[in-house]
């Protein structure tokens, strides 16, 4: 099934769920086996919420076993249910879990809501299992935060992921997942996008909600991803 995985973009991988080819956990199984065996050498992932992840995917696939036309939140009938995801630690706020936006600032910082591109992520059916790397407070072109150390471009450890939204990049480039959560103040997209050999979109302003602007990217920053396939960016987008 490893195989299938990595042959398939986001879109691709939510059609296998539905038509129950496989489970959502099953999917969220390769996606934890996949990062535990290539973070190491990349370091893009900087917190695991494994067991959380684990929990909605079987809520999620039980609900489909029994018929039900959808769980409390809609997430199992979602277009992109099943399929696991990744945030970025900066600006994404996910309520319980540490966001520390790569800076020893931060480091013990817990927001007590999810930030609007969070919930449409998890209306969208994405399982969010863990969060990226990014270079301290977004700042900087390349992903190499003190607190987290550098993060490695999988097709040459020698090289940048490119940043801020390196961590983001390294993971879809590295198969951890198709797509993923990134954001874009000067080219914090585009820039990793390009380094890792991936799509990456900076939609306009305005367009994707967001919360109170950070002090990182100000008013320029969006949210959007990076992905392998255009039609998943494209399909993201509509979601959010």
């Amino acid at each position: 099934m490893q195989s299938d995985y990595l042959a398939h973009d986001a879109i691709g991988l939510a059609e296998l769920v539905r038509s129950r080819e496989v489970s959502a956990r099953e999917l969220l199984d390769i996606a934890i086996s996949r990062t535990e065996a290539v973070n190491p050498a990349i370091n893009a992932i900087v917190l695991k919420d494994y067991d959380a992840a684990r929990q909605r995917a079987s809520r999620d696939d039980a609900s489909r076993a029994n018929g039900a036309n959808r769980t409390d939140d809609g997430s199992a009938q979602a277009a992109l249910a099943g399929v696991p995801y990744l945030i970025k630690d900066l600006g994404a706020a996910i309520a319980g879990l540490r966001m520390a936006m790569g800076s020893r600032h931060y480091r013990h910082f817990i927001p007590t809501q999810d930030a609007p591109v969070v919930t449409l992520a998890k209306a969208a059916g994405l399982n969010i299992f863990a969060k990226t790397s990014t270079s301290e407070l977004g700042q900087m072109p390349y992903t190499e935060p003190e607190l987290f150390g550098a993060c490695r471009n999988p097709w040459n450890l020698d090289h940048t992921p490119g940043g801020s939204s390196g961590g983001a990049a390294a993971a879809v480039a590295a198969g951890i997942v198709p797509l993923a959560h990134a954001s874009d103040g000067g080219g914090s997209i585009r820039i990793p996008a390009s380094c890792c050999g991936l799509f990456g979109l900076k939609p306009s302003r305005g367009r994707v909600p967001r919360a109170t602007p950070t002090a990182a990217a100000g008013e320029l920053g969006i949210d959007h991803a990076v992905s392998r396939s255009v039609r998943d960016s494209a399909l993201l987008l509509d979601l959010l």
